[in-house]
């Protein structure tokens, strides 16, 4: 009898949970967007294959060229104010409608700045475009529309608009495949029409945005070259931080081409690209947990409730994992074919390390949240350089294997320093 209480206890535990979690407003939050994103990759995929057979492989090519340049320039570009809008707006909105006067600013001032100052270069010297004529230009107009929807989506962050910000990216997917179905009804396809069409829906998309944050400015959006000078010293720690862990986390593909070879490094992004799939949930609840951290006003809720969170995120990505790993095989050999088996021991090994990068991708909120100290932008410059010299030892020798123990050292080594500075950091600002 007692141990059949003993299970009804642990039952009545666990649905307890369940029902906390369901009726949470954070949870709900991470459920909305989560789904969100799952959507938003299938409607990715339907504008992939609608885009690829209107306009065949060379037409496709100079399309994917063209979202290059104009991806490049945002990030070129976004000084990292993508991060300090969300921090900064969710800290105090009052600071809202400098904010949004100094987003838009930046987005068509400095975008537009880029965007001129490539056209001249590639006028210049035209070998080093990469596309040509009104190709180009329209581009190069991507950059600055790219750059005000980055930082006016991360305005709805900071606010905790996430229903909002889900809905905005919802409606700028859709459109932009309702305009390319137009262009066909209209037997306008050209790869410069269905380029442009993607811009409209963006355009769209940024005046949705300030009519939604229009509604809770406490006034008009005015400028700020102060507010501007603040942000940028939060930004500019972001954009390098991010500029080291995209190279940190991506340059391994790279360097298996280079020693294995093609084949190796295909069996090796099915594995990273399955791995991505997995990751994209630690990547949703750390961009809605953000705003939540940095609106808290002292310091011990915001470290109490990233512990909380980093708890949770362990055990989830735990059972996550765990059913990656069991279903792994199969659904390789279904989706790539018996061709693709070697990919299945690697993606095994990669759960190791997306689980190491994930909790500290919670972890770090706090840091995040706290200011970011410098202190984050060195680290990860350090595991940049320990990731590069690992793959080059552990891939000449252990083979292609190699590059995912490379992968879990790092991301272990990653976790323990964000662990390990963020406790010294909570000591360092906790009361006597």
């Amino acid at each position: 009898m007692s141990s059949i209480r003993g299970v009804e206890t642990v039952l009545d535990h666990g649905r307890g949970l369940v029902r906390r979690a369901v009726q949470s407003d954070f949870a709900r939050k991470i459920a909305e967007t989560f789904a969100t994103r799952i959507l938003l990759i299938f409607v990715g995929l339907a504008t992939s294959v609608i885009v690829a057979r209107i306009l065949g492989p060379e037409g496709r090519g100079f399309y994917a060229v063209a979202a290059s340049v104009g991806a490049l320039g945002v990030q070129f570009g976004n000084l990292g104010l993508h991060a300090s809008n969300t921090y900064y707006a969710a800290r105090d909105q009052s600071l809202l409608p400098a904010l949004l006067g100094n987003a838009l600013i930046v987005s068509f001032g400095v975008g537009g700045f880029i965007a001129t100052a490539a056209w001249l270069i590639f006028l210049q010297w035209p070998r080093l475009a990469p596309v040509h004529g009104t190709l180009l230009l329209i581009a190069l107009f991507y950059i600055p529309l790219g750059l005000g929807y980055m930082l006016l989506q991360n305005l709805l962050l900071g606010v905790q608009k996430i229903r909002a910000y889900n809905t905005v990216e919802l409606v700028n997917k859709i459109l932009a495949i309702v305009l390319v179905v137009l262009v066909i009804v209209l037997e306008a396809v050209t790869v410069e029409t269905v380029f442009t069409m993607s811009l409209i829906a963006l355009a769209a998309c940024i005046v949705i945005i300030v009519g939604l944050l229009r509604s809770i400015l406490p006034g008009a959006p005015v400028p700020s070259l102060a507010v501007f000078k603040e942000n940028l010293r939060y930004g500019v720690k972001a954009y390098f931080t991010d500029f080291f862990a995209f190279v940190a986390l991506r340059m391994n593909l790279l360097i298996v081409q280079y020693m294995v070879g093609a084949e190796g490094a295909g069996y090796y992004s099915i594995a990273v690209a399955m791995t991505d799939m997995i990751y994209m949930f630690p990547v949703v609840v750390g961009m809605v947990l953000f705003p939540r951290v940095a609106a808290l006003p002292r310091d011990d809720e915001k470290w109490e409730l990233t512990k909380r969170m980093t708890r949770t995120m362990a055990w989830q990505m735990v059972l996550i994992c765990g059913v990656a790993a069991l279903t792994a095989k199969p659904l390789i050999l279904l989706l790539y074919g018996k061709a693709f088996a070697p990919s299945i021991p690697l993606f095994h090994l990669s759960l190791v390390a997306v689980f190491f990068l994930s909790i500290q991708g919670i972890l770090v909120k706090y840091m995040a949240a706290s200011g970011y100290p410098s202190t984050i932008t060195w680290i990860w410059l350090a595991i940049l350089t320990i990731s590069l010299a690992l793959n080059v030892l552990l891939i000449g020798a252990t083979g292609l294997s190699g590059a995912m123990y490379a992968s879990i050292v790092s991301n272990f080594l990653l976790l323990v320093l964000i662990a390990w500075f963020s406790i010294r950091h909570r000591h360092a600002v906790q009361p006597v």
